[in-house]
């Protein structure tokens, strides 16, 4: 699976049906357990799990940081795939001055709005997850990937990988 220019896309294969890893990604009670990278919490996880449905997750460094993170399912097809919007908007100043140093004082949302597609694909007892990120311009993704999204990512799924161990 290639990315574009604008994307960034990780996988892992996991050892979990894929129902199981559908419900661990879409129910509050599971995704706050395992969310965001090693020694973050997350203390706001909800979810409307529709096509239209809300969807925001806080997620807490070890220094006290929230890091919102809020959108809008655009497709559900359990046990599938999920679409859905990520605006980070509400990330702290320093955040978004990282993402875009030169940016304009009102300007907000400088990683703008991100689509984000989850696949779960079935293989036996086993789940490929992919997440598939498109981004507004290559300059976000990669001013992303520098901050560290990579190392993000694979915390988290290491997380899940764990949690999905337990349950």
């Amino acid at each position: 699976m290639n990315a574009t220019d604008n994307e960034f896309i990780i996988s892992r294969m996991l050892d979990a049906p894929a129902e199981q890893v559908f419900k661990v990604w879409t129910e509050p009670k599971h995704l706050s357990q395992w969310w965001g990278p090693r020694n973050f919490t997350t203390p706001v996880c909800e979810i409307d799990l529709r096509v239209g449905g809300a969807h925001r997750i806080v997620m807490r460094g070890e220094d006290g940081t929230d890091y919102p993170i809020k959108g809008v399912f655009k497709e559900i097809v359990a046990p599938e795939r999920l679409v859905m919007t990520m605006d980070c908007s509400e990330h702290p100043q320093e955040w978004h001055d990282m993402v875009n140093p030169n940016r304009a004082k009102e300007d907000n949302n400088p990683a703008g709005e991100m689509l984000q597609t989850v696949t779960f694909e079935d293989i036996g007892d086993q789940t490929l997850l992919t997440i598939r990120t498109h981004f507004e311009s290559a300059a976000i993704r990669d001013a992303m990937v520098k901050m560290g999204m990579n190392e993000g990512w694979t915390e988290s799924l290491e997380r899940l990988e764990v949690y999905l161990a337990t349950i």
